[in-house]
């Protein structure tokens, strides 16, 4: 099994413009994605960050955008500060007639050392994914 990266497909009936907008714009990003969220621009080179408190830890996330395509991928760089590690996530979507395809790629998740830190395993991490790949789900359809 491969520790280092996760995929999840999802198929929604929504078309592939509001997926995108989803995806991209921050209001409806703090709708059901991060409500932490204070900026967001889908621009190569964009960077924020924001603060998560869970289970009593602060995880001040720290994106920078790596690749714009608009309509089709949006991927960024993705790690926590005090935390090591960096990771590429990765949302691709195309079209399926009506509906959508959306593929999520999130690699260099070993880089965050899941054994020192358990808050940042494979398996957390796919957990949070199948939380919001289904809340956006929820939120498009």
């Amino acid at each position: 099994m491969d520790n280092d990266k996760l995929v999840i497909e999802h198929i929604y009936d929504a078309s592939g413009e509001k997926t995108w907008n989803a995806l991209t714009d921050i209001a409806q990003m703090k709708q059901w994605y991060f409500p932490q969220l204070a900026d967001f621009k889908p621009k190569a080179g964009f960077q924020t960050e924001f603060n998560v408190h869970h289970e009593g830890k602060d995880f001040v996330h720290i994106w920078k955008v790596t690749e714009v395509i608009p309509l089709q991928k949006i991927a960024y760089e993705w790690r926590y500060a005090g935390y090591p590690g960096n990771s590429l996530l990765q949302f691709e979507i195309s079209p399926k007639g009506e509906k959508t395809k959306l593929t999520l790629t999130h690699s260099g998740l070993a880089s965050f050392k899941p054994e020192e830190f358990p808050a940042l395993s494979k398996d957390n991490f796919m957990l949070g994914w199948t939380h919001f790949t289904t809340a956006l789900g929820d939120f498009i359809q």
